[in-house]
């Protein structure tokens, strides 16, 4: 039986918004009579797939291949609501889609599965990759998602970003920098401790190893990750012996006692008592939307520096800062991989954005601001061709 709550509700300007969706396809060329429709379509089209099918590169230049990204999900982690299906995980695919476009000039399809496994999503996405020029990955459950953005990292020649993982990572880690500025240090000062070990905890955990994050514990829902649990999958394994060098032990609270640094990426609440015990000049991101590990009024009371996944708060953590301006800078030199070193570039292009204008409620740029996809763009190109990812 259907939940009442859930009927749309025709007052609700979400609803009309969504009335009809959100996308429609537009053609970019004339068709005017029949000397137009001879050209787009046969005989004139012919010409054009041979000239294809003789230097398959020449797709880049005579179809949509070189603007255009899928996005996909399996439904199975969407936003909060967590695994709701492939069909009422659309309109978030289609928002994506706008957001894409909107922001970074490039279009987007969203494409939404009817499978669960590994190797069925890989192959579907595997089998559909050649009308597109990246693949964003959306929405996909934990540990499956990295297992499936690995295998087609390995299967494909575009681009291949999860953006639950990669985008939150490089706002994270533009966000700290700008914070440890507020505050008078470097990144290679601070102690971090991360909640939850998802897929956004484990990318935000390497980005920051990656930038030179000075100590670095994470915990999922129980307790801190360490080479002697025995619950672990082989993703927190492998997280284990990456971070948390002092081998601590025991649970979130425990770990924050003397952190600089929170950020939440789970969900779960933390005690204003173990707040309380971090370091002065404290940094609190609590990411989980719609409600925050810390609330900020409580965060507030101790932190230096807070940020949050709402736009009703300052510090706003959001991909849309990254990820159009790394898929337009992608696909304008026609990368065949998004690198770490990319990536990391993507951040400090980000942070700089910000400028004179930093302050402890100013650490990020707004996604309004016209400056941010141009610079994130120009950053990740450079980076693209010195790592060596760039095909023009």
């Amino acid at each position: 039986m259907s939940d009442p709550s859930a009927e749309p509700d025709p007052s609700d300007p979400a609803f009309v918004l969504h009335r009809g969706g959100k996308l429609a396809t537009v053609s970019t060329v004339p068709l005017r009579d029949r000397d137009d429709l001879s050209l787009a379509y046969t005989p004139g089209v012919a010409r054009v797939c041979q000239a294809i099918a003789a230097d398959p590169g020449q797709v880049y230049d005579l179809t949509w291949k070189s603007h255009v990204v899928a996005v996909v999900t399996d439904g199975s982690a969407v936003l909060g609501l967590g695994d709701i299906g492939p069909e009422a995980a659309l309109p978030v695919m289609e928002g994506k889609a706008v957001l894409f476009k909107e922001f970074g000039s490039v279009d987007a399809v969203p494409i939404c599965l009817d499978a669960r496994g590994v190797e069925d999503i890989v192959e579907t996405v595997a089998r559909i990759a050649p009308a597109f020029g990246g693949i964003n990955l959306e929405d996909i459950s934990a540990p499956r998602c990295f297992e499936i953005e690995a295998a087609l990292i390995e299967r494909l020649d575009i681009p291949v970003f999860h953006d639950d993982q990669h985008g939150t990572a490089v706002v994270v880690l533009a966000a700290l920098r700008n914070a440890a500025k507020v505050t008078g240090r470097e990144l290679a000062d601070l102690r971090a401790v991360i909640s939850g070990a998802g897929a956004a905890g484990v990318a935000v955990s390497t980005i920051l190893r990656e930038a030179g994050i000075g100590d670095l514990v994470v915990s999922d829902s129980k307790g801190v990750v360490h080479g002697g649990r025995r619950d672990l999958t082989e993703v927190k394994r492998l997280l284990a012996a990456s971070t948390n060098e002092d081998n601590q032990t025991g649970t979130l609270a425990e770990s924050l006692r003397g952190a600089d640094v929170f950020i939440g990426v789970s969900g779960g609440q933390v005690p204003e008592v173990a707040v309380a015990s971090m370091a002065p000049d404290a940094i609190v991101f609590a990411l989980a939307n719609p409600e925050p590990e810390i609330h900020p009024d409580v965060a507030g009371r101790y932190a230096r520096v807070l940020a949050t996944g709402r736009s009703d708060f300052p510090n706003q953590i959001n991909n849309v800062l990254a990820f159009p301006g790394i898929f337009r800078a992608a696909l304008d030199v026609r990368a065949s991989s998004i690198t770490e070193g990319m990536k990391l570039a993507a951040a400090a292009a980000l942070a700089d954005v910000v400028g004179t204008d930093l302050a402890a409620d100013h650490i990020v740029p707004s996604p309004f601001d016209p400056r941010v996809v141009p610079a994130v763009a120009g950053a990740v190109a450079a980076a693209a061709r010195h790592d060596g990812v760039a095909r023009r």
